[in-house]
């Protein structure tokens, strides 16, 4: 087993868009001296992870892949996982950083040691220390287990949709699907094809808007390859598109009435059944939680050997699924689509800052927060991907993910040339970017649209989407602002030099 090095400048832990990502730019940045630690076997993060049927992106392929390396090959308008998975894996290679990369390591502790100036990091291949610490272990990466009474006792199969079991054949079988998220709407479908019967348990109905998916003709997968300019033109045109979208979540909603009535009519011509359309028509404002896209979901419901119930699970016996009312149905195998731990990060109790205290401890009190999504105070040298209010509703995660990987080189770069060790968002930096952030979150559809969502955390906060349009983003994000930090010369020789 090769070893971990003892000592590296910078430490990224995670290896999907965000690990791979940062790991690429430190490199061709000329700051060679990193590594990259992944739990899981390979590069992929929550695309390798999530291989359920029916899996695919609801973000179109042209914004889902890296602006410095693009994809030529997509097939389809909407990619599918496998797609996905093997760009990763591809880039991967191609980047020439994989030799920096420590699969199977898991992260188990990292400390800031303030006296070192150095992160202190456990993991399950040894200790390893870092002047920076970047986390690309995204905020859906955790699978949230459903608190039901009995379904430890649960005789049969049964999975979360994010660690799928391929080895459980699903043919004739009686299934039970929990949750009518996103990843539920695709599984629903497929697995429809092949079991004996299938319950779905429904706890809220959620918008589902119809799926502009196609195949690529050739000739637009030959001009796509063969012609850079085509891939920008299709590229940027999608980006405008999908940001065409923010008024209507965070100042008009009224903007969203087409997308209303698209969903209206996606019930209507998929499920023929006045009391069932009736059953999935939600009742609340659309986009208070995320909308869904799917064509296959609702037939996949009005299909005479598929139940939607949306009475409450009671509780789960050795071999059925028990609702408030009473009603027992039996199952074999129960596929638990209840989400992940958005708003509570479980990364968040691993990593402790300057006084000792973990995020997960210093968040307690009032939900995740952190400067530009990024930086946390108290917190040295610590850069967060995907952190707080940096989740979007309505475009690409890579986008949001590479203007982050920006930010953190200026960091760098900024530590460098000033030959700082450390540098610390200011408590009253922080302070502003949030008040500022609740102030526009409180107008927007996610807090006025009658929903209870996991964009919420205890609090009732939203502490998970960013607000605003994503160019804005890059743009508060274009430098590294180091006046609004707390910055820190070197004590000992281990200083970014």
């Amino acid at each position: 087993m090769r070893p971990l090095p003892a000592s590296v400048t910078h430490l990224v832990v995670g290896a999907g868009f965000a690990g791979l990502g940062t790991a690429i730019r430190l490199d061709r940045a000329g700051e060679t001296d990193f590594a990259v630690i992944e739990k899981d076997a390979g590069v992929g993060g929550t695309w390798r992870a999530n291989t359920y049927p029916g899996a695919a992106c609801d973000v179109p392929s042209q914004l889902y892949s890296f602006s410095f390396a693009p994809n030529p090959d997509w097939s389809r308008s909407f990619s599918p996982q496998p797609e996905i998975d093997a760009y990763l894996q591809r880039v991967a290679r191609e980047s020439g950083v994989l030799d920096r990369f420590w699969f199977d390591t898991t992260m188990e502790e990292a400390r800031y040691d303030a006296e070192a100036q150095r992160w202190v990091v456990r993991t399950s291949r040894g200790e390893v220390t870092a002047t920076t610490l970047v986390t690309g272990t995204g905020g859906l990466s955790e699978p949230r287990l459903p608190d039901i009474d009995g379904i430890e006792d649960f005789a049969g199969e049964v999975f979360h949709s994010a660690r799928w079991n391929h080895d459980v054949d699903l043919t004739g079988k009686r299934v039970a699907v929990i949750g009518t998220g996103a990843s539920s709407i695709q599984i629903v479908p497929e697995v429809a094809k092949v079991v004996g019967h299938l319950d779905v348990y429904q706890r809220t109905a959620p918008w589902v808007i119809p799926r502009s998916d196609r195949r690529y003709t050739r000739l637009e997968r030959l001009l796509l390859r063969r012609v850079p300019a085509v891939r920008r033109v299709y590229r940027t045109a999608t980006y405008w598109g999908r940001e065409s979208y923010v008024p209507a979540f965070t100042r008009l909603p009224r903007l969203a009435a087409p997308a209303r009535r698209a969903a209206l009519l996606n019930i209507a011509r998929g499920i023929p059944d006045p009391a069932l359309r009736a059953r999935v028509t939600p009742d609340y404002t659309i986009g208070c939680k995320r909308i869904l896209i799917s064509n296959t979901y609702y037939p996949a419901l009005a299909r005479d050997h598929v139940d939607l119930v949306t009475d409450p699970i009671a509780r789960v016996t050795a071999d059925a699924v028990v609702t408030a009312d009473g009603v027992e149905r039996p199952v074999d195998v129960l596929v638990v689509a209840t989400g992940f731990h958005a708003t509570e990060q479980p990364i968040a109790e691993r990593v402790r800052g300057r006084d000792g205290r973990s995020l997960a401890q210093v968040w307690a009190d009032g939900g995740m927060a952190a400067y530009k999504g990024t930086t946390v105070h108290g917190f040295p040298n610590l850069f967060q991907l995907v952190g707080a209010n940096t989740t979007l509703g309505h475009s690409s995660m890579v986008f949001m993910i590479e203007s982050q990987i920006a930010y953190v080189l200026g960091a760098i770069a900024t530590m460098r040339a000033n030959r700082y060790a450390a540098v610390e968002p200011r408590r009253d930096a922080q302070d502003a970017w949030n008040r500022d952030l609740q102030r526009r979150l409180r107008r927007t559809v996610w807090s006025t649209g009658g929903c209870a969502s996991w964009y919420l955390d205890a609090h009732g906060r939203n502490t998970v989407v960013w607000p605003r349009h994503t160019f804005t983003f890059r743009s508060l994000l274009s430098r590294f602002d180091v006046d609004a930090y707390e910055v820190e010369a070197a004590r000992t020789d281990e200083r970014i030099t």
